[in-house]
């Protein structure tokens, strides 16, 4: 198995279910309030992490209370430590969240904080750790100048990058470039590339702006449509995989880390990509995000009961 790496954002997360969406201006009484570990890059590196990877996270934390969430779930979960780093300045982020406990559909506010504030210094320390990885997993939660440090050190160390291009942010073409593999769901493959994707015809259009900067794999995550994959010369969709949701707040997540993960085992990417799906179709039947993840045990028994 190979070493990985995820870059990016931890938040706290703080999270109410109601019986419906609130619309502007109005007060919905909610039913549950959980507080815990979450965050595109931390929720990521926690699902490679329990589906078996050898994962090293890199985050930036506050000096304040809600740093112990990141850390304690860590320790819980046997996670190294060692990327983690420090604001003096500014908080560690947080996110507020609204999911409706009839559809599952959720609203996010995300608060960086932290986040923002990565410097070259400590993109540059990280030279050694993405000489010993495979893969590094970035997400678009951070200051873009350090995403992009990453993807030049990668490159330069023979790390492949791959690119969960969520929350969607604009990125050049000099950084797709350096992008062996990005995974935008239908919204974000249509705010980077202009093209609408409801259809596998929308999906190849798009995965051919993709191709055309120099990304070599790209997959197209469609919902209950399933996974739309491209490594330039063949294409197809894989279907989803139905479940009964309960909280679909972070199965993007789920479905990164778990494809990292299988990638990390040398799984064929047809392989990785189904795999990355039943993480994914486990972690929405359940309530939360990292607590949300399912262990590799998990994986495999759902993967053998639906192949």
């Amino acid at each position: 198995m190979s070493k990985v790496t995820v870059f990016g954002s931890f938040v706290v997360d703080l999270m109410a279910r109601t019986p419906h969406l609130p619309v502007p201006g109005e007060t919905v009484k909610g039913s549950m309030f959980r507080m815990g570990p979450g965050g595109k890059g931390f929720n990521q590196a926690v699902a490679a992490h329990k589906a078996g990877a050898d994962v090293t996270v890199v985050t930036k934390l506050g000096r304040d209370s809600f740093s112990e969430v990141a850390l304690g779930a860590m320790t819980e979960l046997d996670m190294d430590k060692s990327g983690i780093l420090y604001s003096e300045e500014l908080p560690t982020g947080c996110a507020l969240i609204s999911v409706d406990e009839t559809s599952g559909q959720n609203e996010i506010v995300i608060v960086p904080g932290a986040l923002n504030t990565f410097s070259k210094e400590e993109t540059d320390a990280l030279t050694d750790l993405l000489g010993r990885s495979e893969y590094v997993l970035l997400q678009l939660e951070v200051n873009q100048d350090a995403n992009e440090r990453v993807a030049e050190l990668a490159v330069m160390s023979g790390c492949k990058v791959i690119l969960n291009s969520a929350p969607y942010a604009p990125v050049t073409d000099s950084f797709l470039a350096k992008c062996a593999i990005v995974t935008p769901n239908e919204t974000e493959a249509e705010a980077l590339t202009g093209v609408h994707v409801e259809t596998e015809e929308d999906a190849v259009r798009a995965a051919q702006y993709f191709h055309q900067r120099g990304v070599s794999t790209v997959l197209i995550t469609m919902g209950s449509k399933g996974v739309f994959y491209s490594d330039g010369t063949c294409s197809e969709t894989l279907p989803a995989f139905h479940v009964d949701a309960v909280d679909t707040t972070g199965a993007g997540d789920a479905f990164n880390g778990g494809l990292l993960a299988a990638l990390a085992e040398q799984k064929s990417l047809r392989e990785a990509i189904r795999f990355g799906q039943g993480t994914a179709a486990l972690s929405v039947q359940k309530i939360g995000t990292t607590p949300a993840m399912p262990t590799r045990a998990e994986i495999d028994d759902f993967l053998r009961s639906r192949e």
